[in-house]
């Protein structure tokens, strides 16, 4: 009877911890083959384009699959000896032209339309820089500069949280391994916000599935992307370029809130500065 009961338990926590991962932490899952769920414009219209090529990739592959069978099996040796000699076929030459034609212009028009809102950049009302280093993340809102003393404004670092603090602070129990780190970055939803992105050494890429956002941290060069995120949630990202040893040891960890609680994480932070 207790040994029922322990595996009772046991299997009631796995299923606790496994939906309390996916209702609150935006993270990939084990064997996962799609897409995160989307938390941004962005990253919706990606998705939709996936969608919308998929159509035609599976079209486009069975045809082919069908016509290499068709040519094996009608132009063997032993089914078909005879020999057709031709040269050209105009009909042949215009069809498959012109239908190739046509289906890269219904892909086209969606491509273009997801890579310009990509780079649309309205008025933000908020914005953040990033910088990479080997290897963690520094971050800045220098909106608010003026609001300190020294006018250095909000700039931390963002270190990986590592396994054994995870299991050794009961405060972090069911964090993610090697996603989490001690201090994320608050941003609030439905609010434009501008990223920098940069480098202090070596090339980075500060890339959030969930938002559909992937951009370099080349040294000497600033980049700028967009974020307008629909709803709360924590999400994750991680380094997306090569740039050393601990290149899979410097996540990404964003906390997206409402503008209140927002407002609120400034205050706190500026009275720290």
């Amino acid at each position: 009877m207790q040994n029922i009961f322990n595996k009772k338990s046991i299997l009631t926590l796995s299923i606790l911890a496994f939906t309390s991962s996916i209702c609150l932490n935006e993270a990939a899952l084990p064997w996962q083959f799609g897409f995160q769920a989307p938390a941004t414009p962005i990253m919706e219209g990606i998705i939709n384009f996936h969608n919308h090529i998929m159509f035609f990739l599976t079209v486009i592959g069975l045809a082919v699959f069908w016509l290499l069978g068709r040519c094996i099996m009608l132009y063997d040796e032993d089914v078909n000896q005879e020999v057709d000699n031709f040269t050209h076929s105009t009909t042949l030459e215009i069809v498959w032209t012109v239908i190739p034609a046509i289906i890269l212009m219904v892909i086209a028009v969606p491509s273009f339309a997801l890579l310009y809102s990509m780079d649309e950049m309205l008025d933000p009302a908020i914005t953040l820089k990033v910088v990479g280093h080997q290897w963690y993340w520094s971050y800045e809102y220098s909106d608010y500069n003026h609001l300190t003393e020294e006018g250095e404004g909000i700039n931390f670092d963002s270190y990986m949280t590592a396994t054994d603090d995870l299991i050794d602070d009961p405060a972090r129990t069911g964090a993610l391994r090697l996603l989490e780190v001690d201090h994320r970055v608050v941003l609030p939803v439905n609010t434009h916000v501008r990223v920098l992105v940069t480098s202090a050494d070596v090339l980075h890429s500060w890339a959030v599935p969930a938002f559909g956002v992937k951009v370099d941290a080349c040294p000497g060069r600033l980049n700028q992307t967009s974020l307008f995120i629909k709803r709360e949630g924590h999400f994750y990202g991680q380094c997306s370029e090569i740039c050393g040893v601990n290149h899979g040891f410097m996540p990404i960890a964003i906390q997206a809130c409402s503008l209140e609680e927002y407002t609120e994480y400034l205050e706190n932070q500026l009275e720290l500065s």
